[in-house]
């Protein structure tokens, strides 16, 4: 039986070191235009297109593109964003989901001519959080951090000083899928671009436990 969980550990721990190879991530939602250049993501978002559930507007949509790998236990994830933003909540950013009705997203979304820090937690129904910035930015660092049941969301303008933007409950111990998405919910679609993504594995802490209890 410990062989068997000590693979299943080392399988996750795989998938997550080769997460950082853009060509052998996923796609939910793949959208018709879209390109790896230079290390980089590079989508062109469709337009009417989103993630939300039920909260405030009524309505469920969940058909935006999100380019995705799998990863477990706990993790670092961040990446340098810029966008060709054109309409209101025009949005690019990191996605971790579990399922259809648990997710988060956290990136920049462009609102009311404005550029906002954004953050939407859906356990079922979904929140938003913003935070409006005092001028528009060339690109924006977004990094997610999954630390035991919790989520945390921050944001840098240099990759060196970061910020946190967002604390949320997550669901722990279970496999999630992580990466780029982008969306156009009013619009007709705009170019997002997404730099040096990385995900880097974080010793789990209930795992260590575990393996120092069974190899004693």
């Amino acid at each position: 039986m410990k062989k068997i969980i000590l693979s299943c550990l080392g399988i996750l721990l795989a998938s997550s070191m080769s997460a950082q190879t853009l060509e052998k991530m996923l796609w939910f939602n793949e959208p018709e235009q879209w390109q790896i250049k230079d290390k980089s993501l590079i989508i062109n978002t469709p337009g009417s297109t989103d993630y939300w559930r039920i909260a405030h507007y009524g309505f469920t949509v969940d058909d935006a593109p999100f380019y995705y790998t799998t990863v477990g236990g706990e993790f670092e994830m961040k990446v340098k964003i810029s966008g060709e933003y054109k309409t209101r909540f025009d949005q690019a950013g990191l996605m971790v989901r579990l399922d259809h009705e648990n997710w988060i997203k956290a990136g920049i979304e462009f609102v009311d001519g404005k550029y906002n820090l954004s953050t939407v937690v859906t356990h079922h129904t979904s929140d938003w959080s913003v935070i409006k910035l005092e001028q528009a930015v060339p690109y924006i660092w977004i990094k997610v951090i999954r630390r035991l049941d919790a989520i945390h969301v921050q944001y840098s303008f240099d990759d060196e000083t970061y910020v946190e933007m967002r604390q949320a409950w997550f669901q722990d111990n279970c496999p999630v899928m992580v990466g780029m998405m982008s969306a156009s919910p009013d619009g007709e679609g705009f170019k997002a671009k997404f730099e040096n993504f990385q995900v880097k594995h974080l010793a789990d802490l209930r795992r260590l436990e575990w393996l120092k209890k069974n190899n004693e």
